[in-house]
């Protein structure tokens, strides 16, 4: 196997990016608008094949997705075109129309609609309605955001609507100071074509600015100056090694791969464990696939804000660069990634993808109360994150693996609220919060979805719904004489509709990935990973909303199809614009709910995320709010997998009575700041 090439993992490199535009341009013209170029995930038939015996099975082709908008077609509106590229053959093997669609919104597009308002004569007059004088335009700012899904529109003129807001001053936080009305830009007039005008109309409100920023809070008493600082070090090194093209991984018996593409960010594949020397598949692929975020305002057009961050917008595109001793803190490696420009030449991000490790508290530790025997360990967690901004917030997507086979989904909100300019004394009726004067941050979710394809030692795997209930036999039984008794009730979904399932905190629901053909020595179960999910909550839009035609996939917390090589994209290939009107994505693939996913290839797919009411804390910029999940193995190892991590001390009830130091790793760089000597590990004096 050459070295240079390749993994059939890795996204698409910067040249090849280039190679795949020039093969498009070439058969079909320089004027083409690029919008989605990224790899075409192998088949994962071949690459299951491959992956067994790199050395003798044939190698899968490197294949470039593409998206383009031909300008020059359709009556001026453009053409949208899905194609495939062999780079290989440098053959297009697939170029098909996606009539009546939309692709995914880019940044050059997204910048054109601010530049329109300012220059647009109702837009002016709309800024001198709301109290803004013309010389003043300049300060006016428009965010871009795709129309969602508008009867006026339809799907075949591209458009995006602007939220407006003003700046009195240029390091002013733009939404402190929002404005009432929404300009609507054809992106293929380069123009505003109409502009949506509430009802009762909400004049711009100059109340004193509250900035985040350093030279605000050095103006007004400066920054707190009782903090020391906190050094991450490794002296010796990191743990982890990163082989092959260098985005393949291993830390303490996990191994995978790092992938990135334009949509979800980091996508993992080949997830594997090493059990004493038996390497166990795990999860043959896992992403953040998709997420929605709905507002809860219902005057319109606040009922055109529920974002589908990845599907219309990426969260590859809008990565962060990350920053050294900022976003990662410690002895850090970074990933770059390179991106597609709308003219098809490549953008790269640097530092995309951090990697690193942290110490993670307690692993284990028992002491035993007679003689003060006792073992400690501590923990450490490796971290693989990236960052995207979606206009107002910010999503922290991190991916933490654990020594015990543990993998911690965990984002974290920040970022800006998304606000709206309310009259002196407007009742809001619930539907939001003013968080400064003059300022409505109106309630809103946060719902991702979580899509795994499990290989829990094998590709034939079933999803079973787990709750804790107590038994029927009532107090007194014989069955139950104190009333004390309760199980874990396993229900197995069977079919794509019996699968659709929702959290239940009073049975404290979980679900359990099964492979029923592996049976565990030690317990007699079937081998299992168990995800433990909490932050559920319901979708708030009601049943026939546009938010709940579009978002079939935030209508339950559990899916679970069939694995199909191309069934990635929950809400549909092409989200922009979309009325949710057939089902598109995930609800086809549901099917009439008859479809059999028990003991077979299956993907899951989870919701989870939070219903966000907004408060003045949150403002003007959110401390970070962390969402949180877990799979855990579950009869999946023999024993605890982690007792042969090093503990920090460790003494046994011979050593003490034979009075010996017992084993020792105390960490030396820990020090003592309180009176004493004893140290935090070894027990104290009896």
């Amino acid at each position: 196997m050459a070295s240079h090439l390749p993994h059939p993992f890795d996204p698409l490199s910067g040249e090849e990016i280039q190679a795949a535009t020039a093969i498009v341009r070439k058969a079909h013209g320089d004027e083409l608008h690029f919008h989605v170029v990224s790899l075409h995930e192998p088949r994962k038939a071949e690459m299951l094949a491959w992956l067994a015996d790199p050395a003798k099975a044939p190698r899968p082709r490197r294949v470039a997705e593409i998206v383009v908008i031909d300008p020059r077609n359709l009556k001026g509106h453009g053409q949208v075109y899905d194609g495939l590229v062999d780079l290989q053959s440098r053959n297009i093997t697939k170029w098909i129309k996606a009539s009546g669609q939309q692709p995914i919104l880019i940044v050059e597009e997204l910048l054109e609609v601010e530049a329109a308002c300012r220059r647009d004569p109702m837009v002016i007059e709309q800024c001198r309605i709301s109290g803004i004088a013309e010389h003043e335009m300049e300060k006016v700012y428009a965010e871009p955001w795709t129309i969602t899904h508008d009867p006026r529109f339809g799907t075949g003129t591209r458009m995006i609507q602007g939220l407006m807001y003003f700046r009195p001053q240029v390091d002013n936080c733009q939404y402190q100071y929002p404005l009432d009305f929404n300009p609507i830009y054809d992106a293929s007039k380069k123009e505003i074509v109409a502009i949506d005008i509430p009802k009762v109309r909400r004049p711009l409100q100059r109340h004193p600015a509250i900035d985040y920023h350093h030279l605000h809070i050095q103006k007004n008493g400066g920054y707190r100056t009782d903090l020391k600082p906190i050094y991450i070090t490794q002296p010796e090194g990191v743990s982890f090694n990163m082989t092959g093209t260098g985005r393949e991984i291993e830390w303490q018996n996990w191994k995978f791969h790092i992938g990135f593409n334009y949509r979800e960010g980091i996508v993992f594949n080949n997830i594997t464990y090493n059990d004493k020397g038996n390497v166990r598949p795990v999860f043959y692929r896992m992403s953040i696939a998709e997420m929605v975020v709905p507002y809860g305002h219902p005057e319109p057009p606040h009922h055109r804000k529920h974002a589908f961050d990845l599907g219309e917008y990426g969260a590859g595109y809008l990565t962060n660069s990350l920053s050294l001793g900022c976003d990662c803190k410690g002895a850090i490696h970074y990933l770059d990634v390179d991106l597609p420009t709308q003219s098809g030449e490549v953008r790269k991000v640097k530092r995309a993808i951090c990697v690193h490790e942290n110490d993670d508290e307690l692993l284990f530790k028992h002491t035993d109360f007679r003689d003060n025997s006792t073992i400690v360990t501590r923990a450490r967690k490796l971290i693989v994150q990236h960052i995207f901004t979606a206009a107002n917030y910010e999503y922290a997507v991190q991916w933490v693996f654990h020594q015990d086979g543990t993998i911690q989904p965990n984002i974290k909100l920040t970022g800006i609220l998304n606000t709206f300019v309310m009259n002196p004394g407007e009742d809001l009726e619930g539907f939001g919060t003013q968080v400064k004067k003059g300022v409505n941050a109106h309630n809103h979710q946060h719902i991702f979805l979580l899509r795994i394809n499990p290989s829990v030692d094998g590709q034939q795997n079933t999803v079973h719904m787990v709750d804790a209930v107590p038994i029927d036999a009532p107090v007194g039984s014989a069955e139950n004489p104190y009333g004390n008794g309760f199980v874990a009730k396993r229900t197995r979904l069977e079919t794509t509709g019996q699968a659709m399932t929702d959290y239940n905190g009073s049975t404290s629901r979980t679900w359990d990935i099964v492979n029923e053909n592996k049976i565990n020595s030690a317990s007699g179960k079937p081998v299992s990973y168990k995800l433990v999910s909490r932050d559920v909550p319901n979708l708030m839009p009601k049943e026939g909303s546009l938010v709940w035609n579009r978002a079939f996939f935030a209508r339950h917390a559990i899916h679970v199809t069939k694995y199909s090589d191309d069934e990635l994209w929950a809400a549909g290939d092409h989200v922009v614009q979309s009325s949710g009107i057939p089902s598109r994505g995930l609800g086809t693939w549901v099917g009439n709910g008859t479809q059999n996913v028990a003991n077979t290839d299956i993907v899951l797919w989870h919701t989870f995320g939070i219903t966000h009411f907004p408060s003045p804390e949150d403002f003007p910029i959110m401390p970070a709010e962390g969402i949180t999940l877990l799979l855990r193995p579950r009869n999946f190892f023999t024993s605890n997998p982690v007792m042969d991590v090093p503990p920090s001390y460790s003494i046994t009830p011979s050593e003490i009575a034979a009075k010996r130091t017992g084993f020792d790793t105390t960490d030396k760089a820990s020090k003592l700041i309180a009176m004493g000597s004893q140290s935090c590990c070894k027990p104290p004096k009896l």
